[in-house]
Parts: C-alpha cells; structure tokens; sequence
C-alpha cells in the first residue's frame, strides 16, 4: 500500500471563511441558470446590488454576501427542481476560472492540476474547504461545508462537488476516471439527476461529502501541459488575487454599511468603523474609491429594488433614499443610470413578461 498523502489549501488567513472576493464569472454562471429556467433578471438579482451590466463587465468583482443571496433568490424560485445545485455545478468549466483556468489546463496531469486549484482556492468561486489525499489507487477529495450558512448549504456542497466533477473531466481524457461520490444528506425521493450528472448513483446520507478519482488516471499527461505557462498563470493567478483583495476591501465594507442606512453621512461611517473622516477619505483614494461614488452606487442599487421589486411609486423611492425631491432622484438617477426611474421600471417589467412567456 502506498501512504496516505494530504494536500490541503493553506492560506489559513482566508481558508476558515467564506467570505473572500471573486469575479462574477461565478455570478453570472447562476444568474443564466435562474434564466435558463424563466427567471427575469430583477428575481435573480433581488437584493444583491447588482445590476444586469455587472455580469456583462469581466472585471467585475462581488462578495461573498452578493452571490449567497443570488443563491437564496434561486432557491426561493426554483426550490422544487431536484438537484439545482448539481445543475449549477456542472456548469463549470475551466474556463470559467480565467488565469487559473489555464494554469489548470497546462498542468502536467490533473493531480497536479487539482494542487494548483487548491494553491489559488479562492479563484475557484467554491464556498466548501477542500482537502485531497492520495492512496494507492485513488485520490479522494474531502468537502467540508459545516462553515456555510445552513439555509444553502445543500446548494453549495451539490455545487461545489458537481463542479470539481466537471472540470475534472475537461481534463482527464479518460471517462471512467470518477469512482465515488459521497454526500451527507439524506437521498432524495428522486435520485436519477445525481446519477446522469455523476455517471454513477452517489452514496447518500454518509454524513461527509467526498469525491473520489482513480489515481492512475489522475496522473496521465494533460495534452496541454505546458511548464512555462504554468508558471506564468501562476503569477498571474497571484496578481488577481492582490487585485480581489484591494476592490473589496475598505469600499466594500463602506457599501454595507451604506446599504443599511443609505442616510449615514462620512462622519457616522468613519466613526462606526473607529476612524476619522479624514482617515477613510484617506484610505478609500488609495483604494481608488470616494464616498461620494460609493453612496450613489449604494442608492442606485436601492432605488432599483425599491422601484422593481417592491413597485414603490418614484415619490416613494426618492423619500426613502433621502432625497429632498422627486425631481433631485430623477435628476440623480439618470444621470447615473441613464434612464429615468420609471423608464428604468417598465422596460425591466417588458423584460419580465417575455421571460414569463418563454416559460
């Protein structure tokens, strides 16, 4: 026998919570399969502050908080349809995870491949821990899910394992390369999705979730191995990070705040945060942001939510955003957006109907 030999990702500073940047790649991957299934674009983004042309900017990049209530707005909607996480799951690729994406696909086989993923962990969109281990003739990936919210939490471990599963088979060039697939919960009344989606029927109600991969296969040469790029989507797969860390940092923490209570002034944002006004005017230019910007994103945002979803009249929105106007809300609102408030509402409700049609 050959000894056990465990790889896990060990930035413990991020490692121990969900709660990490990621590019919307990830969002919007969610958001089409909300689509897919006749959801408009004001039900998958309800309460998220994003709006339909963040998921079209690739350099968008959202928190942790913003795609676990685009998942709860998937679950709200379609709770009934067995398997939606394993759905979401497999519409992964490796592609998806730009840089390390690549950095995947010029691996030298895929067990190597599976290292690099856990190197750049919080590249891959999971909210799961992973841990790999190598025995003899398999490598088994243990995920661990008791961090996430539980009211997602079946979502995400269908998911995250579902994706894994998917990129997986991008690489290997073999089909037979999956063996096991385990999962804590109980099984469901319906087991067939589980069992297209994996090519086996998963074991279930294990009280741990594992997917496991024949080791051979594992180490065959990727067709695309490539050293010298592996390397470089490597740095690069660094410098993203750098990046993900710096957008949602300070300017982050503020929009939370502000998404409260849009009527907090710099003062009563500073003081909350135990810093002076002068201190976070500092500290959020070198982060490239401005209060100012940050306050009308988080207004907009509102405003969208207060217009579409709760259909409050334009008077009404401005009211509650703290406008000293109507006309100073539908000053301030096109100028941001483009549109005014309710040209804004009825073409998300045109939009609505053809979706409601399609279905």
């Amino acid at each position: 026998m050959v000894a056990a030999n465990k790889f896990t990702f060990s930035d413990k500073s991020t490692m121990g919570s969900w709660d990490f940047a990621r590019s919307v790649a990830g969002i919007r991957l969610l958001a089409d399969l909300g689509a897919s299934h006749g959801l408009a674009p004001k039900e998958v983004l309800a309460g998220t502050g994003l709006r339909q042309r963040d998921l079209d900017d690739a350099g968008c990049v959202v928190s942790a908080e913003q795609e676990l209530r685009l998942i709860r707005n998937l679950l709200r909607h379609l709770r009934q349809m067995p398997a939606l996480g394993v759905a979401a799951g497999l519409r992964y690729h490796y592609s998806t995870f730009g840089s390390l994406g690549f950095a995947l696909v010029t691996s030298r086989h895929s067990r190597q491949a599976l290292d690099v993923a856990l190197r750049y962990f919080n590249l891959t969109h999971a909210f799961t821990r992973f841990e790999a281990t190598d025995s003899e003739h398999e490598t088994a990936v243990s995920i661990d899910a008791d961090h996430v919210p539980e009211d997602v939490r079946r979502f995400i471990i269908e998911r995250d394992a579902a994706a894994l599963v998917a990129v997986q088979r991008e690489l290997i060039v073999v089909s037979d390369a999956l063996r096991r697939v385990e999962l804590p919960f109980p099984a469901p009344g319906v087991t067939a999705p589980y069992e297209r989606a994996f090519g086996l029927l998963p074991r279930f109600g294990t009280g741990r979730t594992v997917v496991a991969f024949a080791r051979e296969q594992m180490l065959l040469p990727l067709p695309q191995a490539n050293d010298l790029m592996l390397k470089y989507s490597e740095e690069q797969c660094v410098r993203i990070l750098e990046r993900h860390r710096v957008r949602i940092g300070l300017a982050a923490k503020v929009r939370e705040r502000l998404a409260c209570n849009i009527e907090l002034g710099m003062e009563e944002v500073a003081s909350a945060m135990c810093m002076t006004a002068r201190t976070l005017r500092r500290q959020l230019t070198q982060e490239g942001a401005a209060f100012s910007a940050i306050r009308d994103e988080a207004r907009i945002a509102l405003a969208e939510e207060y217009l579409v979803v709760l259909k409050l009249s334009v008077d009404e929105t401005a009211y509650r955003l703290g406008y000293l106007s109507c006309s100073a809300f539908i000053t301030a609102f096109r100028r941001l957006t483009g549109e005014t408030p309710l040209v804004f509402r009825k073409r998300l409700e045109r939009e609505a109907c053809g979706a409601a049609g399609g279905r």
